[in-house]
């Protein structure tokens, strides 16, 4: 069970000695199962991408548990499909509905068709889980938009796909005051890093380099929550950024494998991993803790609200970086060009 005497740390004592996968830190369905949720969710709408593969489907897997309609964005239908039936098979709630969208994050031509898809299908929107990502592509990739693959991927394309379901967001808080809307975006320790590189975001100048790229993009979803929550709070849609941590997906697939065999000859490393579905519990936490109720503008991680990183911290907290109004408010700025999409404000 959480803790009930600190809410923005509920299971700091779980994480305290880790053993590995699967020890005693908590699952995205403990989360369920701690806030109450199993099958209270009746009547509101979900949409995770990435939530084909990794903590994608154990996110999908805890949040169907609520009872909500599900809506998975995949860029592999046929996987998405799957997992669709697969979280069914294993659902003891027959009766949520999951439907799977084509998307395409690296292309904005393909996240319009999604949104488009989903607001022909809804008029609101009570949780959108910006969960989907790369990581380290080996050299620098252009997408046919002319943008840097992983910036396209992890971060402009979920920029995109949520200035096109705003609409739907602040409806759903309207219509339902006692559950506000929320963005979760699925950030990473990688963060620390990079912070944004604005005179060149595409790495034009031959500067690129695989983590340097990841790390722009991880501060660009931690910016952008940032950035959410202070204009919409008010409206009653909150925001939040996340590391989920140390997990073992098909993520790695371009990490050196000199990096990879470091990581596993490491004891602290080796027993601070989580499984997947440890690894979807902060994210499943973000989107319904009632402790978020009208609040955000967070990074959190292992469950609670992160700390500022120090020499004492390699795999946990956040950098100075990663809350920058200044940064934030020229990124949001920027974003909204790059996309092809008017601001609200």
């Amino acid at each position: 069970m959480a803790s009930k005497s600190d809410p923005y740390h509920p299971y700091k004592d779980r994480f305290t000695n880790p053993q590995g996968p699967g020890d005693a830190r908590p699952t995205a369905m403990d989360i369920i199962a701690d806030e109450d949720l199993h099958g209270k969710l009746t009547g509101h709408v979900i949409l995770i991408t990435g939530a084909a593969s990794g903590i994608g489907i154990e996110t999908a897997r805890a949040l169907h548990a609520t009872g909500a309609t599900l809506y998975l964005a995949v860029r592999d239908v046929a996987k998405g499909e799957q997992v669709a039936d697969d979280v069914l098979r294993s659902s003891s709630d027959q009766s949520a509905i999951i439907k799977v969208l084509p998307c395409d994050l690296s292309s904005l031509s393909s996240v319009r068709a999604c949104a488009h898809a989903f607001l022909a299908q809804n008029s609101t929107l009570n949780i959108l889980v910006n969960n989907a990502g790369i990581m380290a592509v080996p050299t620098r990739t252009i997408t046919t938009d002319a943008h840097e693959l992983q910036f396209a991927t992890n971060y402009l394309g979920h920029f995109l796909l949520f200035a096109l379901l705003r609409p739907a967001l602040l409806a759903a808080a309207a219509a339902s005051p006692a559950f506000d809307s929320r963005v979760i975006n699925v950030s990473s320790l990688g963060h620390r890093a990079s912070t944004l590189q604005f005179a060149d975001l595409a790495f034009t100048n031959g500067q690129y380099t695989p983590f340097g790229a990841y790390g722009q993009i991880k501060t660009a979803l931690i910016w952008m929550a940032n950035s959410i929550q202070r204009r919409y709070a008010k409206h009653g849609l909150t925001a939040n950024s996340l590391n989920p941590g140390g997990i073992s997906t098909g993520l790695q697939k371009h990490m050196p494998r000199e990096t990879l065999e470091r990581f596993a000859g490491d004891e602290g490393v080796r027993r601070s991993m989580l499984s997947v579905e440890q690894g979807a519990a902060t994210t499943v936490w973000a989107a319904v803790g009632r402790v978020w109720k009208g609040d955000g503008g967070r990074y959190l991680e292992e469950c609670g609200v992160a700390e500022r990183a120090s020499g004492n911290t390699p795999y946990t907290g956040f950098a100075q970086h990663a809350f920058d109004e200044e940064g934030e408010e020229r990124l949001w700025r920027i974003s909204f060009g790059l996309v092809g999409v008017e601001d609200d404000d």
